[in-house]
């Protein structure tokens, strides 16, 4: 068995050297940038055999002949933070309680950079258990981190773990409103998120005029460019609000003032769904469109509107809105009759997904009514291939749903075999594959040609259906690929694919 008693005084001798200003010196290190830089000495074997980083650069370095010592340069790391780095590569050792929450970071973030492995993983797990509270708090930084690095996998499991259990904690922290777009969307798509959906709209309008400071908070002082500019920034969130979940009473007082930001077509939809519940009592009105307020908003408002609303629409609308509010309740307005438990689709979506899998055009009558079945959803399980795996495999007739990040654009496959993870693929002729950008109706359809390479299984991905769209990744699946090579057409030019989201669904004909 090995002795490691040594092992102190064999680091306190290397320390000892890198310490000496002597002759065996033989590499200088320039670190930082702009008036932010210094120098060091040190050896080249030892930091070739501590660096992978390092022994590349120092290998493109050929020695000097006129006794000049080899000169490096790392103007991204800091002075400060190489020069602890520095003493851990030769001491071995390296102390993170003598440093602040900053320097802990500018050491992972410098330890990744050098590529020293065995730093990483300490560096990560002392965050996590030495500064839970400050880590929770600032969320976003942190978050902004993982997802510029690939390998902060620990922090990545930590910061996912909190946006999917504790998704309150976020939202209440005093960095919200600095939070990225998209971590607002997955938070808003939390199934675990405990808050009425009105609370999650005066959150959203909170950081959409947070973007924005130079936006008036009194919204009776908001132009229509203000409005505008709030549409634009909140154009995926509002989407995401299940407006239809709130009383007629909250859609009046909190949605109603603030509906330039919404689409035309979703703010009619609304409008018809609270009309059609029989619980929104229609007054007599001075004029026609104008809704008076019961009381200011929770929302950044300081007083009641008085004055008329004046609709997004320039036309007439069909539904009592475009009279007096005095008009009788209209009759009930039925719901659609397919349902989707989806944070990506719409039934619309289902309809068309549902004539392509009996090989119907989208103009056709529907021959078959199926559910859409929920079996795996990204935001709310995880973006794993392990995850997706346990979840779909010996699991036949899926649909995958993949909504791209940053985008109005979502992409989707049908699999009639069952997933496997044997790195194989199955054969089908019913497969196909698919893509929606910005409308239901701007859609690709293609169906496989190469029936022996519908679909691969390989546990390293999600789902994959030949080569010709593949989800895969470890950071949110974002390698992910679209490729014109089994199937008829090429459903997306741009790669790779980051994924916002991902949902699959078994397809069960009623």
């Amino acid at each position: 068995m090995a002795n490691t008693k040594f092992l102190p005084i064999l680091s306190q001798n290397l320390l000892e050297i890198l310490d000496d200003d002597d002759e065996f010196n033989d590499i200088t290190i320039e670190v930082g940038n702009n008036s932010n830089v210094d120098t060091f000495q040190a050896h080249k074997i030892i930091l070739k055999y501590r660096s992978p980083y390092l022994r590349q650069i120092i290998s493109r370095n050929k020695k000097k002949s006129d006794g000049n010592l080899v000169q490096i340069k790392l103007p991204n790391i800091l002075p400060e933070i190489f020069q602890i780095i520095l003493r851990y590569i030769y001491g071995g050792n390296l102390s993170l309680e003598e440093y602040d929450i900053s320097a802990v970071i500018n050491i992972l973030i410098s330890a990744n950079e050098l590529n020293l492995q065995e730093l990483i993983p300490y560096v990560q797990s002392f965050l996590i258990d030495k500064y839970t509270d400050w880590t929770e708090q600032h969320f976003n930084l942190l978050y902004k981190i993982i997802n510029e690095n690939d390998s902060f996998s620990e922090l990545q499991n930590f910061i996912t773990g909190l946006m999917f259990k504790n998704p309150e904690k976020i939202f209440n922290s005093a960095n919200f409103s600095s939070i990225t777009e998209k971590t607002l969307s997955l938070l808003i798509k939390n199934d675990n998120l405990k808050m009425s959906q009105v609370q999650i709209w005066e959150l959203v309008l909170k950081w959409g005029f947070a973007q924005n400071p130079e936006i008036p908070s009194d919204i009776t002082s908001l132009s229509k460019d203000d409005f505008n500019v709030l549409k634009n920034t909140l154009q995926r969130c509002v989407l995401l609000i299940k407006f239809d979940d709130m009383s007629s009473k909250e859609f009046l007082d909190n949605v109603i003032p603030y509906r330039e930001i919404l689409p035309d077509e979703l703010f009619i939809d609304l409008v018809k769904t609270f009309l059609s519940r029989g619980t929104y009592q229609s007054k007599p009105m001075s004029t026609p469109m104008s809704i008076p307020m019961s009381k200011p908003m929770s929302t950044p408002m300081s007083k009641p509107m008085s004055t008329p609303m004046s609709t997004p629409m320039s036309t007439p609308m069909s539904t009592p809105m475009s009279t007096s509010m005095s008009t009788p309740t209209p009759k009930p307005i039925s719901k659609p009759s397919i349902k989707v438990d989806s944070k990506i689709i719409t039934f619309q979506h289902v309809e068309i997904i549902s004539k392509w899998i009996d090989k119907l055009d989208i103009t056709d009558e529907a021959t078959s009514s199926y559910e859409f079945k929920l079996i795996v959803r990204g935001s709310r399980d995880g973006f794993a291939p392990k995850i997706f795996h346990e979840k779909c495999n010996d699991q036949s007739h899926t649909i995958s749903i993949i909504k791209v990040q940053d985008s109005n654009e979502i992409l989707g496959g049908y699999n009639p075999n069952i997933w496997k993870s044997d790195n194989s693929y199955s054969t089908n002729k019913d497969s196909f594959i698919f893509s929606f950008n910005d409308s239901i109706e701007n859609y690709i359809l293609s169906r496989v040609k190469n029936e022996t390479n519908a679909v691969y299984n390989n546990d390293f991905c999600g789902p994959a259906f030949g080569q010709d769209l593949v989800i895969w990744g470890n950071n949110y699946f974002n390698k992910s690929y679209c490729k014109h090579v089994f199937y008829e057409k090429l459903i997306r030019q741009v790669e790779p694919i980051s994924v916002e989201d991902y949902e699959v669904f078994q397809i069960i004909k009623r």
